[in-house]
């Protein structure tokens, strides 16, 4: 029996080691590729475009003629028209009619053809606008994924300043058990090993923070194991690019959908006015019906009457109509709705001048920033290479004891700062690049995050 049971505890644990392992490491390109399809928030964006193409839909059938089918039933008591003699009776009966309607608006001063028009570029604005909280959301889930490298960056940083400490410590200890070394050295290298401890737990709970924001940011299904895959840095290609702010804003103003958005909504305005001056216009409708009907009396004394269907077919009768409407005194309806649809022209213009100028604002300093980013890059990467050759000069002599403890932990630090600078910038300068290559190409495709 306890040969059984220890077979169970082997094979629990050797498919827990394998669930461990099978734990997928999410790229950045899984990441944004996951958002798109399972974003909440882009999900109701997309039902408002749905509800736009409906809308656009709706005004091209509104073209079309309507066609209408009635039927009624009546039971009558007490006085009543025999629709048969015409006369007044007093009989129990049974009626029943049928109706076929139709009518068609054969001039309404152009306004179903500037309503198509007008919800035409309202779903064009939709699709675009659609774009624009996909690029929104790709935005928040590139920041949030650099920032998770960065924290996972400086974690690694700070472990290995724990192991450097560690490393020298044990050396330490070794050298006061031979007597070699006094034991208030050990001390003090005991003090930068519970600080550097401390500096590790910190940047390890950062990192961690950093990911749950990621993991929420997903909106993943509670209980999902989440992790992230860390890219090279070191081969991480940076190239050697200068961004000009007209020419990149040039490209920008003919490609980023935040701006055909609100041209859409512009064009989309331009003939609502067109069609709310419509119904100044006189409207001419025709139509055409079908009518007829049966009729019977109840009582036991009447007379033998017609069939149903033969009552159906003389009783058929037809029409064909024309009405005319011409617009005199609407309580300022019409006037309102001109001046509404002449209002939201003019927001809309005022809009994309707005946001012309934002996105002139946003380029300037994206580009200003690349070019800022890209020179502390480069600074702090030389830093980073000169203070690893000092950290192992002091090193040296730290081994030697020609410095001591507090030397040490000074370079140590040191080496620490530049190492995780060298990182931000990296990351930094990684960002900026992508932000301008959005500004450039309006959309996240083909564009390439490591």
């Amino acid at each position: 029996m306890s040969r059984i049971h220890l077979m169970i505890v082997i094979f629990s644990i050797v498919c827990t080691v394998d669930t461990v392992a099978q734990i997928k490491k999410w790229t950045l390109e899984d990441c944004i590729g996951y958002a798109v399809v399972n974003n909440l928030n882009l999900k109701r964006q997309m039902l408002q475009t749905e509800n736009a193409e409906a809308n656009f839909l709706k005004s091209k059938m509104d073209m079309l003629p309507s066609l209408n089918f009635g039927s009624n039933a009546n039971l009558g008591f007490g006085r009543s028209i025999d629709p048969v003699t015409n006369l007044i009776t007093f009989k129990q009966n049974i009626s029943n009619s049928y109706s076929l309607n139709s009518n068609f608006q054969l001039f309404t001063g152009f306004n179903a053809l500037n309503t198509i028009s007008a919800n035409k570029f309202l779903l064009k604005a939709g699709i675009e606008a659609e774009k624009v909280a996909r690029n929104t959301l790709v935005v928040e889930i590139l920041g949030q994924y650099y920032q998770v490298l960065y924290a996972k960056g400086l974690e690694n940083v700070s472990k290995q300043q724990l192991e450097l400490s560690e490393k020298q410590y044990y050396r330490i200890v070794k050298m006061v058990e031979t007597g070699k070394e006094a034991l208030s050295r050990q001390m003090e290298i005991e003090s930068q090993v519970s600080s550097d401890k401390l500096d590790y737990t910190i940047a390890r709970n950062t990192a961690n923070q950093a990911l749950t924001t990621l993991k929420q940011m997903l909106q993943l299904d509670p209980g999902t194991e989440f992790e992230i895959a860390l890219p090279e840095l070191d081969n991480l290609l940076l190239k050697e690019n200068k961004y000009e702010t007209d020419s990149v804003f040039r490209i920008a103003s003919q490609t980023l959908p935040r701006l055909k958005t609100i041209e859409y909504e512009l064009q989309a305005a331009e003939k609502q006015i067109s069609a709310a001056q419509g119904y100044i216009t006189p409207g001419l409708t025709v139509g055409a019906s079908v009518y007829t009907g049966y009729y019977k009396v109840l009582s036991e004394d009447a007379v033998e009457q017609t069939s149903f269907t033969t009552q159906l077919k003389n009783n058929n009768s037809q029409a064909v109509y024309v009405s005319l409407r011409i617009p005199l005194f609407n309580n300022y309806t019409v006037g309102r709705n001109i001046k509404t649809a002449k209002l939201r022209k003019t927001d809309a213009a005022i809009r994309l001048e707005l946001e012309k100028n934002s996105l002139y604002t946003e380029i300037e300093n994206a580009c200003l920033n690349y070019s800022r980013g890209r020179d502390e890059f480069i600074a702090a990467k030389s830093n980073f290479e000169f203070n690893k050759k000092s950290f192992s000069v002091v090193e040296k002599k730290f081994e030697s004891g020609l410095v001591d403890v507090t030397d040490y932990s000074a370079a140590v630090t040191t080496l620490s700062r530049a190492e995780a600078e060298a990182l931000r910038t990296t990351l930094q300068l990684r960002i900026r690049e992508i932000i301008i290559q959005f500004y450039t190409t309006g959309t996240y495709e083909n564009i390439s995050f490591i």
